[in-house]
This record gives C-alpha cells, sequence and structure tokens, in this order.
C-alpha cells in the first residue's frame, strides 16, 4: 500500500497530502496496538547530523538488524518515524517496540549519537498495553503529520515511516447469519468473537 503521493503530480496536493497522512496515521494505529508496542525510542545523530535521508534510512535499516542479531536471532515487532529538527541539525528517530530492551544496547547499537527508551505512563491505573501502545502510536503519528504537513524535502515514492513487515496486522473475517438475529445482536456478536481472538476485551478495541 503506498503511503506517499508527490505533491508535484497530485492534482489538489493538500487534500492528497492529507489523505496519504490519514492512511498512514490509521497504519500506524493498527501496527502498534497489534502487536503492543509499548515503549517509545528516539535516536540521534551527534554534531552537525545527519542530513542525508537516504543514509538515516541505511542506518537505522541496520540498527534493527544489529538489535535482532543481539536478541538472539529472534524477529521482533517495531516501527520508526523520522522527525525534522527545527535547527536545521537534520532527523532524528522516533520508534516503538514492546519489549523491554536495555538502553545501554540501544546505545551501543546505533553509535552515532544520544539515544532513550521509555515504557508509555501517564495512563489510568489498571491501563494495559493496549492502551500503552495506542499512546505510542499517537505519539508517532503527530510526527507522520508534521512530516507530511512541514516537510518539503521527502525521498519521492517512499513511506515516511518504516515497521518489520512479517508482523503486519492480518485480516480477520467475521460473519454472522443477520436472518436470525436483529442487528444489534448480530453486531454484538460479531464484536464478541473477534475480542476473542485478538485476546482484548470487546470495550477495548472497539474505536
Amino acid at each position: 500500500m503506498r503511503e506517499y503521493v508527490a505533491a508535484v503530480k497530485a492534482k489538489d496536493p493538500d487534500r492528497a497530502a492529507a489523505e496519504a497522512g490519514r492512511r498512514a496515521r490509521t497504519a500506524l494505529r493498527r501496527y502498534c496496538s497489534t502487536n503492543r508496542l509499548n515503549r517509545l525510542g528516539m535516536l540521534t545523530y551527534a554534531g552537525y547530523g545527519c542530513h542525508d535521508q537516504v543514509q538515516v534510512r541505511a542506518d537505522v535499516g541496520e540498527f534493527f538488524r544489529a538489535l535482532r542479531v543481539r536478541n538472539g536471532g529472534r524477529p521482533f515487532p517495531y516501527v520508526w518515524v523520522p522527525e525534522w529538527h527545527t535547527t536545521g541539525h537534520g532527523p532524528h528517530v522516533h520508534f516503538a517496540v514492546g519489549q523491554f530492551v536495555p538502553q545501554r544496547v540501544i546505545r551501543e547499537t546505533w553509535g552515532h549519537g544520544f539515544v532513550s527508551i521509555e515504557l508509555i505512563g501517564d495512563l489510568p491505573v489498571g491501563s494495559g498495553a493496549l492502551a500503552e501502545s495506542r499512546k505510542a502510536a499517537a505519539c508517532l503519528s503527530k510526527y507522520v503529520t508534521k512530516a507530511f504537513t512541514e516537510t518539503t524535502d521527502r525521498l519521492p515514492g517512499r513511506r515516511l515511516y518504516d515497521l518489520a513487515q512479517e508482523f503486519k496486522p492480518t485480516k480477520i473475517s467475521l460473519h454472522e447469519r443477520s436472518s436470525t438475529l436483529s442487528a444489534t445482536k448480530s453486531a454484538s456478536r460479531c464484536i464478541e468473537h473477534a475480542g476473542f481472538r485478538l485476546d482484548v476485551r470487546p470495550d477495548a478495541w472497539v474505536e
């Protein structure tokens, strides 16, 4: 699914950018929620920074490949979004994962500058990983929106975020015979079944 529409080719650049941003935010929310990505991290470049977007993408790709090796070679879900400094320092990277990774390991694996990682907090008592991952998705979505509305030198044809492809959400088909149930009961049964399949309370995932 393409997440980028080149502004110079769109008949209505503002509308195209808004629609692409909406699709990207939706995809981010679904991915983070499905994989319970409830830890937010940041990767920066020291000194003058890195202004080569191709190099940034290569560095981040190598970072996650190396992190996978340090994780015993086991793949894990992640998503990252770049954000451009307003001071002209170039981009830094925000990312989300769903498992504990020591900051020391992140720092040693990245090796280009300052790093940080934290578990999502500031939520009501009893909030679980799903609520935390939704908050993480909301934070990342802000950077995607900024990229569509404030960044003019995006790489043509490239998504404004990247993720571990093997963990993308799969579509679940639900069927209920509405002829024997009222519309309300039929919808309720579908929601209940989906909650069971997703291992969450029905009222926790309906948007």
